[in-house]
């Protein structure tokens, strides 16, 4: 990070998101201003329909001032996408923390976890699913590890609730990629001014997940 705020080359901000159930209302609220910007653009107009000066304009930043961060637009997509990375495991990790040693209880605290992300963080979520096939091999072999890890921290809780006689699923792997999509989906249709509030939203979601993995609701 540099003295004006922004992340350097190969660098995104990160911070502990322990109160991970508060969001602010501003999806780019928490990023750097250049990768707030990008990420408006990128979910408006798409990777390729984006300019560096389009970037720039933006950020309210010269093309000049933009490279003195960024070496390139993949560079910013990167940072875009690993910024959201970030958010989304520091979230559930501490969601994890929170919830103690109890499958069920870890279990519902990681589904709470994923859809308050998907419903907060739309444009993140819109980004990070359509421009993986903009990323470089290099870079999308990166970012692609990062998602599968966020996919295991799920099939680890199903699995333990297998193990443990608390979820009845005989095929918990299926189980946790069926309840990810129900989660991930929530970014495709959620409005903030819509007839459900978050808190009814995840609890539906939560019930859902349950039957999914053959527990009680």
């Amino acid at each position: 990070m540099d003295s004006d705020g922004e992340a350097t080359p190969g660098t995104v901000r990160t911070q502990g998101w322990e109160q991970w159930r508060e969001y602010t209302p501003d999806p780019t609220a928490d990023l750097p201003r250049i990768l707030g910007a990008a990420l408006g653009a990128f979910a408006e107009h798409g990777y390729h329909g984006t300019s560096i000066r389009d970037v720039a304009s933006a950020a309210g930043l010269s093309v000049p001032g933009l490279y003195h961060h960024f070496r390139s637009k993949q560079e910013i997509l990167r940072a875009v996408m690993d910024a959201a990375m970030d958010e989304l495991l520091g979230r559930s990790e501490a969601a994890l923390r929170d919830a103690g040693d109890e499958p069920d209880a870890r279990f519902d605290a990681l589904v709470e976890s994923f859809v308050r992300f998907h419903m907060f963080r739309r444009p993140q979520a819109f980004v990070g699913s359509s421009e993986i096939r903009s990323l470089e091999p290099e870079n999308r072999a990166a970012y692609v590890a990062r998602r599968d890890a966020a996919q295991r921290l799920l099939e680890e809780v199903v699995a333990q609730g297998a193990a443990s006689g608390v979820f009845a699923t005989e095929h918990p792997d299926e189980v946790a990629r069926a309840i990810s999509s129900l989660c991930v989906g929530v970014a495709s249709w959620y409005r903030p001014d819509g007839p459900s509030t978050p808190d009814q939203i995840v609890e539906r979601h939560r019930v859902l997940a349950r039957r999914m993995a053959g527990a009680p609701a």
